[in-house]
């Protein structure tokens, strides 16, 4: 068996029984399953939800992207050796250790296999909840370009690349394109200041003005809960994106709750506390990934300038990365999961298989 076929590239043609179109997303599928199976499901299984609440079957790939572009490798590879099971592992891990303290729910129900969630659908909030507790990346550009202000927060002069900040900074951007807010241009991915928040959290799908806080304090404790943990095997939290969404529970009450992934090298950087510590940078996340394709191509600014989008896209169709660069990635995203959970990840052989057949001996849900 080669090494391809271990990597779950392809997750939207599974036989899973839906009467709705198959989601894709950059790394995970969605199938709504049909009305019957859901309140099926929600019966068999005792899930704490509003019986008539839809719910969907998320499949995670090994697939990568990285500047907003899908990458693949040589020897037909197409995602990374294990790498949807370490972000599904780190992900589970964070949200078991959110419910243990009392923090809020998230949108998983169930965990069949470790490539596969069963969700509840939520209404989500249109901000990505972005929290920084050092100067790196993006912000460390724009602060080196002069900016001082972000999402209308003011940084005081002197900060140096990769130093910690005087306090955890939340840096929201829009999700999805959000049209007629004053002073919120119409485009995906742009920062917003609280105040833009507060004063339209209607348009921004809060259901309260009281909520702002509310997710304020989710994004800070659960920032905390996970910068803690990581300190403990000496790594450092530096930063991360949280999304928010309510749902209904079985006695009909809506809450705020965590959605997609959290504390994961896809979704925040990771950094080494003793190399750190040396005045070394080591990624155990994504951020290595961008690191290597900057370094990689001739002409990093193709990857950086959202004006050269075109350039970007054929860059990342056209080119095989070397399987070494994938492999480092995998040893990467494995190293920090097993770190984490203290658990082996473990790679299937065949992953689309299994997640097919415990769908259909568990869950009732393929379509023969």
């Amino acid at each position: 068996m080669s090494l391809a076929d271990k990597v779950l590239a392809v997750n939207n043609d599974l036989p899973i029984r839906t009467d709705a179109p198959v989601h894709s997303g950059k790394v995970r599928s969605v199938y709504w399953l049909t009305e019957a199976d859901s309140k099926r499901l929600i019966q068999e299984k005792g899930y704490d939800v509003a019986e008539d609440t839809p719910l969907a079957i998320m499949v995670i790939s090994d697939r990568i992207s990285a500047f907003d572009c899908i990458w693949h490798g040589e020897q037909g590879l197409k995602g990374v050796p294990g790498k949807g099971a370490a972000l599904n592992a780190i992900s589970n891990h964070w949200f078991k250790l959110f419910k243990e303290q009392g923090l809020a729910d998230s949108h998983i129900l169930d965990i069949p296999h470790p490539l596969v969630w069963i969700v509840q659908k939520a209404r989500p909030v249109m901000i990505e909840a972005i929290c920084r507790q050092y100067i790196t990346g993006s912000m460390w550009r724009a602060y080196q370009n002069g900016e001082r202000n972000f999402c209308g927060i003011d940084l005081p002069e002197g900060l140096e690349r990769d130093q910690k900040l005087p306090e955890l900074l939340i840096t929201p951007s829009t999700k999805g394109i959000l049209k007629g807010i004053p002073g919120v241009p119409e485009a995906d991915d742009v920062n917003v200041t609280r105040q833009n928040i507060e004063q339209n959290y209607a348009a921004f799908k809060f259901q309260a003005a009281s909520d702002i806080d509310v997710y304020e304090t989710l994004l800070k404790q659960g920032f905390g809960v996970i910068s803690q943990a990581l300190e403990e095997i000496d790594q450092i939290f530096v930063d991360t994106k949280f999304e928010f969404g309510y749902v209904t529970d079985a006695q009909g009450n809506d809450k705020l709750i965590y959605m997609d992934e959290v504390g994961t090298p896809d979704s925040s950087r990771i950094w080494d506390g003793a190399e750190y510590r040396q005045g070394n940078i080591v990624e155990n996340s994504k951020e290595d990934f961008r690191q290597l394709l900057l370094n990689h191509f001739p002409d990093p600014d193709i990857l950086l300038n959202k004006n050269r989008m075109p350039e970007r896209e054929a860059l990342a169709r056209d080119n095989d990365l070397p399987v070494e660069v994938l492999m480092k990635i995998s040893s990467t995203y494995i190293g920090i999961a097993e770190k984490i959970t203290g658990a082996k990840i473990e790679i299937a052989d065949n992953p689309k298989q299994e997640v097919i057949d415990i769908l259909r001996r568990d869950y009732d849900l393929i379509v023969d």
